[in-house]
């Protein structure tokens, strides 16, 4: 590791703190007489298991600098730059807590309140979900929609690390529930063994697909919610395609869900294979997207119906199991996709078992060469609770935080909760949907609120606008009903378009959206290109 890297977050860590302090937020480690403050490795060890996080701010001098940091059993303080400035540490680097670091950043502060913001994330990029399709369709490249977390932070002050959170000590309900005072709003203990205290916190960490309420689903369907998930799918896709080329030898899909996401997903894959594969959607209730506005699901029913996409509506998967071919598994293979990610293929069958939901309709069984999963997602929160359950969060069944209208965690003045992480209700008493475009809006109001709490100011309270709804059909089409005009829908090209430009205006930082713009349009002028030249060639050849 090089030493200009290291310096570049040296300074991040302080050494000297009481161990008194220590044993107050971390008991059972003054039990195990780990009272002593570990220190950090100046060099990575091939003999330790070491973990690595990045900083991304122009105070640092650097431009992404990277160290790697012992893990050890007792944790090690992290020191903040500025003692005195406040400091806003936010958990999730999705649409939620990076878009919160933003307009944290481009807010005018009194030089002496300015916070100092550390965003931390497990994954080294932002991952911008809605256009993961276009990843697997290969309409779009994996840098445009996931690009770096150093890379959109080079030029602000936010501070990142790639690091897991581990648990969550908050010391802000002292406040309300007792005479005791906290000179901090608690600490965060990373996996890495890094102990942050911080002013104010956000927790915008999402949520993860739920495949542990089908037997099977968790060993053989494929989530694709993540851009790892993209990938493995997309390598998955490429093996089939390599291996069934022929059309005696069909690729058999089957997504289960269809909501947007599965809807989407079915679309984009039946395109991708069109006569090589067959493409199966699974929906409990008897039609597809019942949330969306008609016209959308009228679109997509259209596009669907027009690539042979089979609905079986009206059922449950009772359970996945797996059927091993057993002439392919004798020699299993091992492969290299995208970006090096290996997989083992034993090319063997999925056997899934539905049940009818309504009177009617007969129990069937289909069989796969892919599954993949689109229903359902748990919160990562549970995940972080204390021991000390006095200071537990306010979670829902879900496993959301509460919240105020502010968006502020019940009982926890200091913690604020976004996106998948926040269970906020509306006027009607509905909880707001998990959505990337809740997501936006409750950040511009999260570092809005963050601004006036630092600053004494009175928070607003949030309100939802909904702006209207998009939904992917493929490289060429997609529908959009906005809401500003009610009963109209574009869809093919023109909403394909008008999607992709909403999205583009959407992008994190100006210089992404420059670069991408840049990309989408030399991508669709050579398109353009292409498809006249291929029309020209078939004109001289019927001449």
């Amino acid at each position: 590791m090089s030493t200009t890297a290291f310096a570049a977050s040296a300074t991040l860590l302080r050494l000297n703190c009481e161990a008194k302090h220590q044993a107050r937020l971390f008991p059972d480690f003054s039990r195990r007489g780990r009272s002593k403050i570990s220190k950090i490795s100046l060099f990575a060890s091939s003999r330790r298991k070491s973990f690595q996080f990045v900083v991304a701010s122009s105070a640092s001098g650097e431009n992404g600098g990277v160290a790697e940091i012992e893990a050890e059993s007792a944790p090690r303080y992290y020191s903040w730059p500025d003692e005195k400035k406040p400091r806003v540490c936010i958990l999730g680097g999705g649409f939620g807590g990076l878009y919160t670091a933003l307009r944290l950043e481009s807010l005018v502060w009194p030089d002496d309140k300015k916070p100092q913001v550390l965003l931390v994330d497990q994954s080294e990029h932002f991952v911008f979900k809605p256009m993961l399709y276009e990843l697997l369709s290969g309409e779009v490249d994996a840098w445009e929609i996931a690009p770096r977390f150093s890379d959109l932070l080079a030029n602000t002050n936010v501070l990142f690390f790639q690091d897991k959170v581990k648990l969550l000590y908050p010391s802000d309900h002292l406040v309300i529930n007792g005479p005791a005072k906290s000179s901090a709003g608690g600490s965060v203990l990373l996996e890495s063994g890094l102990l942050i205290e911080y002013d104010w916190l956000v927790l915008s960490l999402g949520a993860e697909a739920k495949l542990d309420v089908v037997p099977g689903a968790s060993e053989f369907a494929l989530p694709f919610s993540t851009l790892e998930d993209a990938r493995k799918v997309d390598l998955r896709l490429r093996e089939l395609e390599r291996r069934k080329f022929s059309k005696e030898s069909l690729i058999h899909v089957v997504v289960v869900g269809c909501g947007y996401a599965g809807v989407e997903l079915a679309a984009t894959v039946s395109e991708r294979l069109q006569d090589r594969g067959i493409v199966q959607a699974i929906n409990v209730e008897n039609t597809i997207c019942p949330n969306a506005p008609p016209g959308n699901r009228e679109a997509a029913t259209k596009v669907l119906s027009s690539r042979k996409v089979e609905l079986l509506l009206g059922y449950f998967v009772r359970c996945i199991r797996q059927v091993v071919d057993a002439k392919a598994s004798e020699k299993p293979t091992k492969s290299i996709g995208v970006e090096g990610i290996a997989a083992e293929h034993d090319f063997g069958k999925y056997i899934l078992e539905l049940q009818p939901t309504e009177k009617g309709l007969q129990s069937q069984t289909i069989e796969a060469d892919l599954v993949l999963w689109t229903v359902g997602s748990k919160s990562l929160l549970p995940q972080l609770e204390p021991s000390n359950r006095r200071s537990a969060l306010p979670l829902n069944g879900r496993g959301q935080a509460e919240t105020d209208e502010t968006l502020r965690v019940n009982g926890h003045p200091r913690i604020f909760a976004v996106g998948d992480s926040s269970a906020l209700r509306e006027s009607n008493g509905r909880l707001l949907p998990a959505t990337a475009q809740v997501a936006f809006q409750q950040a511009d109001f999260a570092g809005w609120n963050l601004w006036a709490a630092i600053n004494n100011r009175p928070l607003l309270p949030f309100r939802f606008q909904n702006l209207g709804e998009m939904i992917t059909l493929g490289r060429n089409d997609a529908a959009i009903s906005p809401s500003f005009i009610e009963g109209l829908t574009l869809d093919g090209p023109l909403g394909h378009t008008a999607r992709k430009l909403a999205y583009l205006i959407r992008l994190p930082t100006d210089e992404h959206r420059l670069k991408v713009g840049i990309s989408w349009l030399t991508k669709s002028a050579i398109d353009s290109v292409a498809s006249l030249q291929s029309t020209l060639t078939k004109v001289i050849s019927n001449s």
